[in-house]
C-alpha cells in the first residue's frame, strides 16, 4: 500500500486566514500528490483552536470525494508516537476516508 503524507506546517491563527493559506499555498501540492495515485494521502495540520475544525473537515471531505478511490484523511497533529500509531492504523483501515481526526496520546489507536 502506498501512503503519501503532507504536512502543512504552521498556518495563521485566525481560521479564515488559515483556510485561505491552505487553499492558496498547500492545495496545489496536495493535488499533485493525489495525482500520483497513492492508496492513502494523509494531510497533517498543526494544532489549532476549535474554530478551524469546520474548514478542515470540509476541505478533507471534498478532497476525498473528488479524488476517490484515493483515500484522503486529515490529522490534527499530536505527539510523534500518537501520529505514528494513527498512520499505522490508517494503513490497515481501508474504509477510512474523508475524515478529519484530532489525535493525541490518549486518543491515538493502540498498536496492533
Amino acid at each position: 500500500m502506498a501512503r503519501a503524507v503532507y504536512r502543512t506546517g504552521a498556518l495563521p491563527q485566525a481560521a479564515l486566514d488559515a483556510s485561505t493559506a491552505f487553499h492558496v499555498h498547500h492545495l496545489p501540492e496536495i493535488t499533485r500528490l493525489i495525482a500520483g495515485q497513492p492508496d492513502l494521502l494523509v494531510v497533517i495540520f498543526p494544532p489549532a483552536p476549535y474554530d478551524h475544525r469546520a474548514w478542515r473537515r470540509a476541505a478533507i471531505a471534498d478532497l476525498a470525494r473528488t479524488h476517490a478511490p484515493v483515500r484522503v484523511v486529515g490529522l490534527a497533529d499530536g505527539e510523534a508516537d500518537a501520529t505514528a500509531r494513527t498512520l499505522a492504523y490508517l494503513d490497515a483501515a481501508p474504509g477510512v476516508t474523508g475524515q478529519m481526526l484530532a489525535i493525541d496520546e490518549v486518543n491515538a489507536p493502540d498498536q496492533a
